[in-house]
Formats: C-alpha cells, sequence, structure tokens
C-alpha cells in the first residue's frame, strides 16, 4: 500500500474509531499530506521507507517555511501518531517517529557545512571512484554537482545526458514550476562528470533499453532521489552539527560559501532558481552568523 493510500487509512480511523472532530481530523490530513508529499520527492513511497531521519528532516524543513512552534509540535504531534499506529497495527516493524521532535524555536538557520568538512566528503568520495568502480564514480560525479551548482536533489535525478555541456560547463535544469534554468559548475565537476559517463554510466546501464537519464542506478533505470539521500545521508552521518542530512545541506552549503566568497546575491538568486530574492538572503544571515561565530573565537576582545 502506498504512503498516500495509509495515512488515508490512518485518517479514517481517526474519524471513525477514535472519534476525532472534523476539524482535528482535517488538521491530520493537511500534516500527514504534507508529509507525504515531502517523502514521496525523497523516493519514500511507501509506510516502511519512513525513518527518524527522513522525518527530523520534514519538520526542519517546514521551520524554515516560517511556521510558528506550536504548528511544528502540532505537525511532529500528528507525525508520532501515524508512525505509532503503523507500528501497533504491525503496518511497520518498528516506530519510526518514537523519538521525534520538533525543532526548537531557534533552529531558524540552514544546516550549512565548512570549507574542511566539505573538502573531506569530497575526499572520501574521491578515495572511493579511485578504484574505478561504476557506482564509486557516479557518487562521485553526484556529489560534485550537487556542491558545484547548488541543486536540488529532483532537479539533479531528472537531468538527462544532453542536459550536460562539458565544453561549457553548464547544465540545463528543470525547477520547481517546471522553470528552466542554465547553471555552471567547475572544472572538479567536470572531471568527474567526464569519468563516470566514460567508465561508470556504460556498465551501470549496459542492461538498459533505452534511458537517457544521467545518473542511473545499477540496472540503468533512472537514479532515485531515495538513493542520493542515502548516499549523502551517509557521507554527513559523522560530521558535528544539527540540522538535516541530506541533499539539501549541499545546496545550502554551496550558496553560503558563494556569498562568503563574494558573489552577488542576484547572481546566486538565479543559479538557485529561487523565485524571491528574499529566500536567497537566507544565506546572507548564515554568512553573518558565520562571522559572528568566528569572531568570538578569534578576537581578543569579543
Amino acid at each position: 500500500m502506498t504512503l498516500q493510500l495509509t495515512v488515508e487509512s490512518f485518517v479514517a480511523h481517526l474519524a471513525t474509531e477514535r472519534g476525532f472532530s472534523e476539524h482535528t481530523v482535517r488538521s491530520y490530513r493537511s500534516d500527514l499530506g504534507r508529509l507525504t508529499a515531502f517523502a514521496t520527492e525523497r523516493g519514500a513511497t511507501e509506510a516502511a521507507d519512513l525513518d527518524l531521519e527522513l522525518l527530523r528532516d520534514w519538520l526542519w524543513s517546514s521551520s524554515q517555511e516560517g511556521l510558528s512552534r506550536a504548528t511544528l509540535a502540532r505537525r511532529a504531534a500528528s507525525t508520532r501518531s501515524l508512525t505509532a499506529w503503523l507500528a501497533r497495527t504491525d503496518a511497520t516493524a518498528t516506530d519510526a517517529a518514537a523519538r521525534l521532535k520538533a525543532p526548537k524555536s531557534d533552529h531558524h538557520l540552514p544546516r550549512v557545512l565548512n570549507r574542511d568538512q566539505m573538502d573531506a566528503i569530497l575526499a572520501t568520495v574521491a578515495g572511493r571512484a579511485s578504484s574505478d568502480d561504476p557506482v564509486a564514480l557516479r557518487d562521485l560525479a553526484i556529489v560534485e554537482l550537487l556542491y558545484a551548482s547548488a541543486l536540488r536533489v529532483s532537479e539533479l535525478t531528472g537531468l538527462a545526458i544532453g542536459d550536460v555541456d562539458q565544453g561549457r560547463l553548464t547544465v540545463r535544469v528543470l525547477g520547481k514550476g517546471a522553470k528552466e534554468r542554465v547553471v555552471p559548475f567547475g572544472v572538479p565537476a567536470r572531471d568527474a562528470l567526464d569519468a563516470y559517463l566514460r567508465r561508470g554510466r556504460p556498465e551501470l546501464a549496459q542492461d538498459a533499453t533505452t534511458s537517457a537519464a544521467l545518473f542511473v542506478g545499477a540496472r540503468g533505470a533512472r537514479l532515485s532521489n531515495r538513493t542520493v539521500y542515502a548516499l549523502v545521508s551517509g557521507l554527513l552521518a559523522d560530521l558535528p552539527g544539527s540540522g538535516p542530512a541530506g541533499p539539501h545541506t549541499l545546496r545550502h552549503t554551496a550558496a553560503t560559501h558563494l556569498l562568503d566568497g563574494g558573489a552577488d546575491l542576484r547572481a546566486v538568486q538565479e543559479m538557485l532558481g529561487h523565485a524571491s530574492l528574499g529566500t536567497t538572503q537566507l544565506y546572507t544571515h548564515v554568512s553573518t552568523e558565520r562571522l559572528k561565530e568566528s569572531y568570538r573565537i578569534a578576537h581578543p576582545r569579543a
């Protein structure tokens, strides 16, 4: 049963067996509908795909929308009720949200890696790719491109081979609202893509019938968001810092590093595909907070 149908069954259970009011049931349906959309975007389409990290990322993402602490707490409670019911009815082996808590009110900035942390991640995937393993070559190209071009995970997995222009160091992206944009990437990403396309993808896609997808899995089918999510989460797992541990962290990191390096705010807005400059301005706050922290650590009269 899909996650969407599972949620509908749970909501029906609340109305018919628990006797919840129409208003309360509507709130549960709204909250869990948003969770379903978030999970589906990341490749989690069934109840068994829900895990604590994904649920935490959803609440963290919700906190970035400027929602009140009460709304975040309600979303967390709705999620805990769902997963407890799933575990109680043996639909899932464990209660994924048993330790889920709503983000604290002061957690309003996205997680951003520093340069040393990002360099360590890139060194890790490059080390794996040195074996010429097709999956490792693909993973290096994924991480390099996510960081180089600040892509959303859905934009990355939606790429076709023809979207990449290695000569001009650009990639054509279909973003939110079906808006197309062209974004740059650097030489390291080009080299990683070249190695993947020459030595990695042909091995992975040899059993495929027809697929123009840039990134493919072991059987040649288009790579899922969930696979990319798992890759990045694994790379971030041992790094210090709070907040989400998925591909969006690399997008946040790329945007912040661009602004730290002196990039124009509107240029970063265009690169990220933000409709509003206000959304991009969040990263200026991140840069300011990083400056303040460095000042507190380094200045003798801080």
